[in-house]
């Protein structure tokens, strides 16, 4: 089963992306989620290529946000697909079965549609407002997940969601009600100065109640 903890990457150099993900590996996270927006190619390869070493290191999951080329021209464990980049089924059909595929959600019919194309978790979101993306779709707050993750249920619809967006640690307990898997957050890690310790409280509640 996929972790539940993602961390999604910030930084707008090569520099700063490499120390936070590093940060957060450090700190215990085992997901990563590389997002470096409207960079050149050049740079973004360079970046990823370090991570990929740094997360092989760690055993971390790789993912790469949006540029599927790059995913698959450095054999990352997977790439993240929002509702604007390309078709889940196209994706699927490039990178074959083995390869990981989220996708961005933001309503019940988006899921279904991503499940049917081959996609394997799902973020949805946002849960509040976030300053860390540009154009965010409509907010869904607490009774947006409990509508979407019940009809989720009902349908008897079964893969991994994540909530995303402006999430903070008292919001997970909630969350975790509403049937989510997991959460992917950003500033939550970045900005924090004891990034073990908010690893280690995050992780405390999402798999407080897993029978292992």
């Amino acid at each position: 089963m996929y972790n539940k903890l993602q961390y999604i990457s910030q930084g707008n150099t090569i520099e700063e992306q490499l120390y936070n993900i590093h940060q957060a590996l450090d700190a215990g996270c085992d997901w990563i989620q590389m997002r470096f927006k409207n960079q050149t190619a050049k740079d973004t390869f360079a970046l990823a290529e370090s991570v990929k070493f740094l997360c092989e290191e760690y055993l971390a999951n790789f993912i790469v946000n949006d540029n599927l080329y790059l995913a698959q021209q450095i054999a990352a464990d997977g790439v993240h697909l929002g509702l604007t980049d390309m078709n889940i089924a196209e994706a699927r059909a490039i990178l074959g079965n083995i390869k990981i595929i989220g996708g961005t959600a933001n309503t019940f019919e988006d899921i279904q549609n991503h499940l049917k194309n081959g996609c394997d978790y799902i973020g949805l979101g946002p849960y509040q407002f976030t300053k860390t993306k540009e154009k965010l779709s409509p907010v869904l707050g607490l009774s947006g997940y409990f509508e979407i993750m019940q009809k989720l249920k009902t349908s008897k619809i079964k893969i991994p969601v994540y909530a995303i967006g402006g999430i903070t640690l008292k919001d997970i307990d909630q969350l975790i009600e509403t049937g989510i898997h997991g959460i992917a957050v950003s500033g939550m890690i970045t900005e924090s100065d004891e990034k073990a310790k908010t690893i280690q409280q995050l992780n405390e509640k999402l798999y407080a109640n897993v029978i292992v």
